[in-house]
């Protein structure tokens, strides 16, 4: 059988990538050998975690974010022909990419395009239900319209109650094939002395990484705390800075982010789905600000919210003073689950 893998991730954030990190560390330990395709900060991240792999790169989706949650919709809408070209142009370098190589599957986290009817392909999300307000339904349709073309929807959550992803991953109605994975993280816990009071953890798309960093820069400037911001820019190489009280980082990767998540006593981030994945890996308290107008981070952090698990507010109401509410609740933990790599992966065999 041939042994290369198309792992694709979708650059929007990081977290389609870091998601992915588990599951290409899997392929490899399995015999397999991944092949990267991506764009962007999703691309540059996963090569500085695996710099010894093939890296090809995909069209950019060129999502945009408004500076008002307001015209989150709006703006979204206009990116469509935009993001519709852009899959039509990876489906097109999908084909070739098979043409030319000896691959035995595809791995597309949330890339539409990424798939070949000669080999198995997967696609990877935790969203069923596409929330978008008032267009909920024409949303979902048309996303579960794009991964029916696929052979099967692997979903990173669990299968029943308590699970993370609440309606997003497990809708009343459904037609397709999910294989529920359970939550998937790269970070381990172990307990460590606390380094810092606070961490902020920054990611997503511009405008509003930027937005958020200045707001919080701002509030914890003239702080006593001990605090560390990770900016999630992916530049060429790691760089470190004081400000004030303020250690900044402009990325961290790999073990270095998982021993500074693991040595902060509060995690304060946006409430993208991998990132509640990681922080419940490793047993967090948290405090979420949801990027604005992006339906689906609101429903997260008002679940966990409505469980009495993680507080959140939204950016601009968002103030030090807030902080005080994480004692009243309990915080994440980590879901048991051993994932079955090699049974997942003789799906492999089945074209």
């Amino acid at each position: 059988m041939n042994k290369k893998v198309l792992v694709a991730p979708l650059n929007w954030g990081l977290g389609h990538a870091t998601r992915c990190i588990p599951i290409i560390n899997a392929l490899i330990e399995e015999g397999f050998t991944p092949v990267i395709a991506s764009d962007g900060a999703a691309l540059g991240l996963l090569q500085k975690e695996f710099p010894d792999l093939e890296y090809l790169t995909l069209p950019s989706y060129r999502i945009a974010y408004s500076k008002k949650g307001s015209t989150f919709r709006l703006k979204m809408l206009l990116n469509g022909p935009r993001i519709a070209k852009a899959i039509v142009s990876e489906k097109k370098i999908t084909e070739k990419i098979i043409d030319n190589g000896d691959f035995c599957a595809i791995i597309s986290d949330n890339r539409m395009g990424v798939r070949d009817h000669r080999v198995p392909s997967v696609f990877i999300t935790h969203q069923l239900t596409v929330l978008s307000g008032k267009t909920t339904v024409f949303s979902t349709k048309i996303h579960n319209r794009y991964i029916r073309k696929f052979d099967v929807c692997w979903v990173p959550d669990m299968a029943e109650n308590p699970n993370l992803s609440g309606e997003l991953g497990h809708p009343k109605r459904s037609n397709i094939p999910v294989t529920y994975l359970g939550p998937l993280s790269r970070f381990e816990y172990q307990y460590v002395p606390n380094q810092y009071d606070i961490m902020v953890l920054l990611s997503g798309p511009e405008p509003q990484r930027t937005l958020l960093e200045q707001k919080l820069l701002h509030e914890f400037e003239q702080s006593d705390k001990r605090i560390v911001f990770v900016r999630g820019v992916i530049e060429d190489s790691h760089k470190t800075y004081m400000k004030n009280n303020i250690t900044i980082h402009n990325f961290l990767t790999g073990k270095e982010l998982q021993n500074t998540i693991n040595a902060s006593n509060l995690i304060i981030s946006r409430s993208g789905y991998t990132t509640v994945m990681d922080l419940a890996k490793l047993k967090k308290k948290a405090f979420f600000i949801p990027t604005p107008g992006q339906f689906e981070q609101e429903y997260i952090a008002e679940r966990l919210h409505n469980f009495r698990l993680v507080p959140s507010c939204n950016q601009n109401d968002f103030t030090i003073a807030k902080l005080k509410e994480v004692q009243n609740y309990k915080g994440l933990n980590s879901f048991s689950t051993d994932i079955d790599y090699r049974e997942l992966f003789h799906f492999f065999q089945r074209k």
